[in-house]
């Protein structure tokens, strides 16, 4: 797991389930990307870049490459000019599918307006 402040001893000594968790997806983004790559299948550098406004690219490789340490993350170079690099879900990425969805259903029920409507479910849903 990548080091931060939620994995240290006393961190750990709290609830280590949570602790290990917000250690691996803490951060303003790795949810979200989590959720992209998810929806997706597939995304590459520049997507992710164009569906985060306000992230920076040294962030974005930042938190990728913490996700890819952490297991979420599947990074596969292709050979050829420009570099093309491409990110999927790992097993452990695709295990935590339910949750993002369960988190996507709490918040439109919680926190969203009652007239929002998501753009990523179908109707039918």
């Amino acid at each position: 797991m990548a080091e931060n402040k939620f994995s240290g001893r006393e961190a750990l000594a709290r609830c280590l389930p949570m602790s290990l968790l917000q250690g691996a997806l803490g951060g303003k983004w790795k949810l979200l990307i989590l959720w992209y790559v998810s929806f997706y299948r597939v995304q590459r550098f520049g997507e992710l870049c164009r569906r985060l406004p306000g992230i920076t690219q040294s962030t974005l490789t930042k938190q990728l490459r913490e996700l890819e340490a952490d297991g979420f993350l599947h990074r596969e170079v292709f050979p050829q000019v420009p570099p093309r690099v491409e990110y999927s879900l790992t097993p452990l990425g695709e295990s935590f599918v339910p949750i993002l969805d369960q988190m996507v259903a709490w918040g439109e029920k919680n926190l969203c307006p009652p007239d929002y409507r998501n753009p990523y479910r179908s109707e039918e849903e």
